[in-house]
């Protein structure tokens, strides 16, 4: 093992002993007091099992074999979801098979970051993560289970699912994603277009033809964004079934693989002979493999915020340090678009996940030792799946790269690092996604130009207002303000400002997500400016200096000047209500930082 890798573990372990050890107690009181369905009146036992089929109500009455609880982000307006219609079929028919029965416990919310970008509806999406947590809890309340498998694939969908399903840490669970669509238009040319958009070069019905040329069937977005990261993600923790993130939806092969998530599921039950808990599969060491697979994949920064969240369900604390500490040793192996011009497919076909496993053990960067839902080490998942014969297989991944121009070996990366740093200095802390950022792009000192929102940037740019070097500041962003909505209008337009020669950078308390681009971008600040963070202090002209490289941010202020400054005051009134947002109050009140995971319940706010 990498000893920056043992080093970073180890700490991680020291400073979550008392919480792991309480959430381990935990889990182990709730199998004592399983399963569950022995435990249910004959009265609850009756409602549990009254739509069931015959044959499965005779064996949930008998109470002898597994049943397990599906919980579905399933609907038909979202391609990342709707292949999920027809999984809880294929997972009930081979329960059965297998002897074990298959109930839907539950549907979860499935929002999309691409449906409500710019939108005031985005100002719900980081809390769904919270209220989809919540609704897998109630999901799996019902006492009926001795598994689960989670069905989910996209933004805030896979980490609320997790953090919910981790409250029943005690269940075997198993993630089964649904896989990307086909590549469409290539992401190079959908960029183009955008950006001609943006300058008014090309209408409306132009940049509508070629968005839908590029999301256009059933299947997650192609570019690696959080849900393609949330995918690596399951599958470098073991929570996956071997090579089934970027499988395609709709072919014999996805079919398979949901099947036989099923069939395993009920193998690795309580009583049989290899209980694998949730609990015991997330742990210090496949928390630290998730960091790791991001950063040599160039993932979401999303995952800065909810890896945190997903590791203080478990009871582990880890914080952006972590990152930014292992980041510094993980050379980053993918270039996938907005990271280079490939997208998951390409990525997929060039060798994918077995082939970034396999180099990463090799390299000692992670712990093949895991407890794995597939009942082995994290070296059966260097293997990819494969149909002959009709029989779901396994074989090695290449051996070599099909493409090195998307997927390299450790021994010749992109880059030596995983490009995600912190940034500190007088602003406070913030990350930067270096990885997609040219390296002459990643310092920029430039005059401040101060906006409350992405929508009067927006109309600076269209006055011509920021023909210059410049760094825009976005305040009153962040989970406390508005919900901390993504700020993806913002990519095309810094670009353009990028392109046509100036010293562009953007500050704010806001994310950016897997769409963070070529532009350098602090995002997540905290002190957020709703917390009186020192974005509430700058003033347009004011000089920042952003040094990607050096992981430095600062204002460049005399001390005693900036505390004698009234901090900026926002209205925020206007993100109160409309669009449910009024119902999302109580989160935005009790929220942590951004760096404590941007959680409602996760952990205990601190006073």
């Amino acid at each position: 093992m990498h000893e920056t890798v043992l080093e970073v573990t180890e700490r991680i372990r020291a400073k979550s002993r008392e919480s792991r050890t309480g959430y381990l107690q935990r889990m182990a009181e709730a199998r004592r007091q399983g399963p569950h369905r022995g435990d249910l009146s004959c009265g609850n036992l009756a409602h549990g099992f009254a739509a069931a089929p015959a044959q499965d109500k005779l064996l949930l009455r008998q109470g002898r074999r597994a049943n397990i609880g599906i919980v579905t982000s399933y609907n038909d307006m979202l391609s990342a979801h709707q292949p999920f219609e027809t999984f809880p079929a294929v997972i009930k028919e081979a329960a059965r098979k297998a002897g074990a029965t298959a109930q839907v416990a539950g549907g979860v919310p499935a929002m999309c970051d691409g449906v409500t970008q710019g939108q005031e509806g985005m100002e719900l999406s980081l809390f769904s993560r919270d209220t989809i947590a919540l609704g897998t809890a109630v999901a799996l309340s019902h006492n009926m289970f001795d598994a689960a498998l989670c069905l989910g694939i996209c933004d805030k969908i896979v980490p609320g699912l997790l953090i919910g399903a981790l409250s029943f840490g005690h269940l075997p669970v198993i993630f089964v994603p649904g896989g990307p669509m086909p590549s469409g238009l290539p992401n190079s040319e959908k960029a183009k277009v955008r950006g001609l958009y943006a300058q008014g070069k090309v209408g409306r019905e132009e940049l509508l033809d070629a968005e839908a040329e590029s999301y256009h069937s059933p299947g997650t977005c192609t570019f690696y964004g959080t849900a393609n990261s949330n995918q690596m993600l399951m599958e470098v923790m073991g929570l996956h079934l071997p090579g089934a993130a970027f499988v395609n939806p709709g072919t014999p092969l996805r079919d398979a693989l949901t099947a036989a998530a099923a069939v395993r599921a009920a193998t690795i039950v309580d009583g049989g002979n290899d209980y694998r808990p949730l609990a015991e599969a997330v742990d210090e060491k496949a928390v630290v493999n998730g960091i790791v697979g991001l950063l040599a994949t160039g993932g979401s920064t999303n995952h800065t915020i909810h890896l945190i969240a997903i590791a203080q369900a478990a009871g582990i604390a880890i914080d952006w340090d972590d990152f930014s500490e292992l980041s510094a040793v993980v050379p980053l192996l993918a270039r996938i678009y907005p990271n280079g011009l490939a997208d998951v497919n390409h990525f997929h076909a060039a060798g994918g996940m077995g082939f970034l496993i396999r180099e990463l053990l090799d390299a000692g960067l992670l712990h093949e030792d895991i407890s794995t839902v597939n009942g082995t080490g994290l070296a059966a998942y260097a293997q990819e799946p494969v149909l002959a014969n009709d029989e779901l297989g396994w074989q090695d991944a290449p051996e070599k790269s099909l493409d090195p121009d998307i997927l390299r070996p450790v021994a010749d990366p992109f880059q030596a690092d995983g490009g995600l740093k912190v940034l500190t200095g007088n602003i406070g802390r913030s990350i930067i996604k270096t990885s997609a950022v040219k390296p002459e792009h990643r310092k920029v000192t430039a005059p401040a130009r101060v906006f409350e929102n992405q929508w009067d940037l927006e109309a600076a740019f269209k006055a011509g207002d920021l023909e210059r070097d410049v760094v825009a500041v976005i305040r009153f962003q962040g989970p406390r303000a508005n919900g901390m909505p993504e700020l993806h209008r913002l990519t095309p337009i810094l670009g353009v400002l990028q392109d046509k020669g100036f010293k562009v950078a953007l500050v704010t308390d806001g994310r950016m997500s897997g769409a963070s681009g070529k532009v350098p971008a602090a995002i997540h600040v905290v002190p957020e400016t709703a917390e009186g963070g020192a974005l509430a202090k700058i003033v347009d002209g004011d000089v920042i200096a952003l040094d990607g490289e050096a992981g430095t941010l600062e204002l460049q202020v005399p001390d005693g000047e900036l505390a004698a400054r009234r901090p900026a005051e926002a209205d925020l009134g206007g993100n109160e209500y409309g669009m449910g947002r009024e119902l999302f109050a109580l989160m935005r009140r009790h929220t942590s930082t951004a760096e404590l995971g941007a959680s409602a319940f996760l952990p205990v706010r601190p006073e």
